[in-house]
């Protein structure tokens, strides 16, 4: 239990040298793959953001990992998102990859069955509908339940219908 307390220099000085030598390379592999590295679109990329963190931090405390193995760990999870990322051009391997959205209000009513599926309570969605300014049920057009995780209120004017190509689930 001592050892929780003290830490010696060259493990501290290793700890500091290996955090910049893999944010180097994380830096690096994101300008190489771009943008959608750190993207919410699908639950993929979410676990590649939680993935690509867990390497950071094995590397930079663990003993038995080396900066050259988490480097290696990195390229490997870029390969893979990029490779996913490619592949879900396709209609069957985006079914298989991404979750679909699911409508939790139309027109102001509540579908109660789907805020059971999605396990939305009535009070996220009422907290959803302040956060987006909504004062009156009557606004809200549509409030979807994304296949990210987020929820979007779509909200306007009686008079202007959405889209249905922005509805196209």
């Amino acid at each position: 239990m001592k050892e929780w307390f003290t830490s010696s220099t060259e493990s501290l000085m290793a700890i500091l040298l290996t955090a910049i030598g893999i944010y180097f390379a994380l830096v690096v592999l994101t300008r190489i793959s771009g943008k959608r590295s750190f993207s919410k679109l699908s639950s993929f990329d979410f676990a590649m953001t939680v993935a690509i963190g867990s390497v950071m931090a094995t590397v930079m405390v663990s003993k038995s990992v080396s900066l050259l193995d988490g480097i290696v760990g990195l390229i490997a999870i870029y390969a893979i998102q990029m490779i996913v990322a490619f592949a879900r051009r396709m209609k069957p391997i985006q079914q298989l990859m991404d979750n679909k959205p699911t409508l939790l209000m139309k027109d102001g009513e509540v579908i109660e069955g789907s805020l059971e599926k999605c396990k939305v309570t009535a009070s996220d969605l009422k907290a959803k509908l302040r956060e987006a300014n909504v004062i009156q049920l009557s606004e809200v057009k549509a409030v979807v339940f994304e296949s990210t995780g987020d929820i979007s209120v779509l909200h306007g004017s009686d008079d202007k219908e959405i889209d249905d190509w922005i509805m196209d689930f």
